[in-house]
């Protein structure tokens, strides 16, 4: 019999890029155009149907698995990385009690557009790309003939335009598995860190076909500033405008049923996420986090974290969760 898909999704970083408001909620569940990150990458992939799906955690973890165990009707299993190494490292630990068959790998902080079930279709081993300006900040593929015949992390020269953007399937995932135990045997370290990339560019050289797959969007959750192009982004999908008497909303815009919106200028591209409070304000391109209160603002490319009170502003702010500013 055929052994059925396993997905891993790594979500053990600190997500030091967004801090304040990654010191007291993992990354992944920073909401996003009405829903956390982990919702935007984990609910596609249910219409593939996996066996299982393996969270490796860490800072933050015991929050993640309360979401998952909430909000999430699929078999989950947890996996901790204590030993933050890199990516290779944490899908390492996450092969270690998997003895072959599929698998897809889905990173936790960036969110794809594309075919599910096309890409894991594509070939016996698929990798996510996408065309980006700078290659530099990212792993890239040089492809010829419809293969990828090499892969570097980050090169300060790129040979390619093409950025690796965190979605991999591999039809036999013991070949993965073998490979990445290579890197680590060797001491192979990049930047530091045991990369996924070099346990693929051993399985280029030992002979495995690893076909290119560009997706139709990729999404950067990294930072507030690339998070709040995302939540431009996803807004065009899923605005939904009511009605807010003594209040003017300009969509695309997200505002949940259960918050509170009086005698305000709302969006275009605000998320104002379940039981926030916003009075008096005007408010554009911003994320309102869950229970955060801005009221008499002029808010504009802001963040403002979950149970943050903001009073009497007008400024770019990045607020992590309960601060409090007034003027």
């Amino acid at each position: 019999m055929k052994k059925k898909l396993k997905i891993i999704v790594p979500v053990a970083g600190v997500g030091s890029r967004l801090q304040p408001h990654t010191f007291t909620l993992p990354k992944p569940l920073i909401s996003v155009a009405g829903k956390p990150i982990l919702a935007h990458i984990v609910d596609p992939l249910l219409e593939l149907e996996p066996e299982e799906i393996i969270f490796v955690v860490g800072h933050l973890g015991d929050q993640i698995i309360d979401y998952v165990k909430s909000n999430c009707d699929v078999k989950a299993t947890f996996i901790e990385q204590t030993d933050l190494l890199g990516l290779g490292f944490a899908i390492h630990l996450a092969l270690h009690d998997i003895s072959g068959g599929p698998l897809l790998v889905v990173l936790g902080d960036t969110i794809a557009k594309t075919d599910f079930k096309a890409f894991v279709g594509a070939g016996e081993n698929v990798i996510g790309l996408k065309k980006v300006d700078d290659p530099r900040r990212f792993g890239v593929a040089v492809v010829e003939n419809n293969r990828i015949i090499a892969l570097e992390e980050k090169p300060k020269h790129p040979k390619s335009d093409l950025a690796v953007i965190g979605l991999y399937y591999f039809e036999e995932s013991s070949n993965l598995k073998s490979h990445l135990e290579k890197v680590i045997s060797l001491g192979k370290m990049t930047g530091g860190e045991v990369q996924l990339t070099d346990a693929m560019e051993f399985m280029i050289r030992d002979g495995h076909n690893l076909r290119p797959f560009l997706v139709d969007g990729w999404h950067d959750c990294g930072k507030r500033e690339t998070l709040l192009e995302t939540n431009r982004a996803l807004l065009y999908e899923s605005s939904e405008v009511n009605n807010y008497p003594g209040s003017i909303i300009i969509p695309p815009v997200h505002i949940s049923k259960s918050a509170t919106v009086e005698e305000s200028i709302i969006g275009p591209y605000v998320t104002i996420s379940a039981e926030a409070r916003v009075c008096r304000s005007i408010i554009r391109d911003s994320i309102v986090s869950e229970k955060a209160s801005v009221d008499n603002c002029h808010l504009e490319l802001s963040l403002i974290g979950v149970g943050a009170v903001v009073n009497g502003t007008s400024s770019r702010l990045n607020i992590g969760d309960s601060s409090e500013v007034g003027f």
